[in-house]
């Protein structure tokens, strides 16, 4: 738990955002380490105070579950994310865009469904809405821009149901949600919920919303959730539950539902929502957001009468979320502030050094290598990993994870999914890495050095 002066600091920037927003009810909560270590309520929702059970609809984070979905199915190898949508979901106008454009909105596709506004109304079975796409719902040549597209995971959530032969419903369900503790989130309001409202924007009275099934549009954003379980999907999504597999497909614990390699991959940026200097982007299937030296994921959400937002940091293992029965009026920065709040009245520790053991013939390979004459430093990282930096921070640097033949793959910067391999030549050894040749004095001679070494050598 957090300390009484932090929870104080919290909970009166919660009360501060409730009464200046005027929301019949606002929730939040903060997770760190998987845990939740805090929880606050302000104003009622029905007879009382709202709690950490209380049900909220959760909106458009229902895509960030979608999603896990989706690369559950790519890890099992029944979709490609380069497979264009009409190999599993035929017939469609856009049957070109592929799911990976889906899940990060750059399909082009249109923002909403035909018809009516899909999320005040019944909504249509998948039938009457695959019958009532044409031509116009393609709105931008697929993979030119962002485009936030509501359709688009309409469209996501059927592929699974195909994929799976259950409704996504109860795949989310069965997959996601009672793997994780989930259990208390539903696919409708149920006791104990949170009644949406609309308030009146220059007087005090609040008018009830309607709410029903958006059938084929569910996918989209139609689950209900309490504090106390989106702060488990938080932790999820922060890589610090124990329902995540680790990097080699092994279980971390739990039932496992995504590889924690697979939910970095989420993570990284796939689109940009506000231009050059983004502070905005998205994933697959998640949000973005660049903040004060923080890379965030997770997601928005709203509906008629409800609004919430859930951010982790998977760098420092902390998650915030909100949930309030208000259809407009709380700030987005409700949730990075919580965050601030617990950075600065309780900044994390980093973890205590110790030594561990090293191999020998990694041992030996420790210390400065030469990319021609620039200096690089190899150091051995945990579980036999590699980082290859340059001396002095000017070039590339890369982390390398190890492979059963013996060679290492590019985890991450430029060599990113490129293998290096240390090979043995008659004068020593080298590193060969995407066909560079790094050696243990700049241009040795005795290495295979494309292009040859000057026969004059150093003058």
């Amino acid at each position: 738990m957090v300390l009484e002066s932090t929870a104080r600091a919290l909970l009166h920037r919660l009360a501060v955002e409730q009464a200046e927003a005027r929301v019949p009810s606002l929730v939040a909560a903060l997770v760190r380490g998987g845990e939740l270590v805090w929880f606050g309520a302000r104003g009622r929702a029905g007879e009382g105070a709202p709690t950490a059970a209380t049900r909220y609809r959760i909106g458009s984070i229902t895509k960030s579950m979608v999603a896990v979905l989706v690369m559950r199915l790519r890890d099992e190898g029944l979709l490609d994310l380069l497979d264009p949508l009409d190999k599993h979901l035929p017939g469609t106008p856009v049957g070109e865009v592929s799911i990976a454009q889906l899940l990060s909105h750059t399909g082009g596709l249109t923002a909403e469904p035909p018809g009516q506004w899909w999320e005040r109304v019944p909504g249509a079975p998948v039938a009457g809405l695959l019958g009532d796409l044409g031509p116009e719902i393609a709105r931008h040549r697929p993979g030119r821009r962002f485009h936030y597209s509501n359709l688009g995971f309409g469209l996501l959530g059927e592929v699974v149901a195909r994929k799976r032969g259950v409704s996504w419903e109860r795949a989310v369900r069965e997959e996601i949600l009672e793997p994780l503790g989930m259990g208390a989130t539903t696919a409708r309001a149920a006791e104990p919920y949170a009644r949406g409202y609309a308030v009146h924007p220059w007087a005090d009275v609040v008018l009830p919303e309607p709410e029903h099934d958006a059938a084929s549009m569910a996918p989209a954003g139609q689950l209900w959730c309490g504090a106390a379980d989106l702060a488990r999907w938080a932790a999820f999504l922060s890589g610090q539950l124990s329902g995540s597999l680790s990097g080699n497909g092994s279980r971390s614990g739990g039932d496992g539902v995504l590889r924690a390699a697979t939910l970095a991959e989420m993570r990284e940026p796939a689109a940009v929502e506000d231009g050059p200097a983004w502070v905005r982007g998205y994933g697959l299937g998640l949000q973005l957001l660049r903040h004060e030296g923080r890379m965030l994921a997770g997601h928005t959400g709203s509906m008629p009468g409800f609004l919430a937002t859930v951010w982790t940091d998977a760098a420092d293992g902390v998650g915030a979320l909100f949930l309030a029965n208000t259809t407009s009026g709380v700030r987005g920065t409700l949730v990075t502030d919580l965050l601030d709040i617990l950075a600065r009245h309780e900044p994390p520790l980093p973890a205590e050094w110790a030594p561990s053991p090293v191999d020998e013939d990694l041992l030996a390979l420790t210390g400065p290598w030469y990319w021609g004459p620039a200096a690089y430093l190899l150091r051995v990282l945990p579980g036999r990993g590699l980082s290859l930096a340059p001396v002095g921070g000017q070039g590339r640097a890369s982390r390398f994870v190890p492979q059963a033949d013996g060679s290492w793959l590019g985890l991450d910067g430029y060599y990113a999914g490129e293998p290096l391999r240390v090979i043995s030549h008659p004068g020593g050894v080298h590193i060969s890495l995407n066909t560079f040749v790094f050696t243990r004095e700049p241009y040795d001679r005795s290495a295979p050095i494309p292009g040859g070494v000057d026969g004059d050598g150093w003058r």
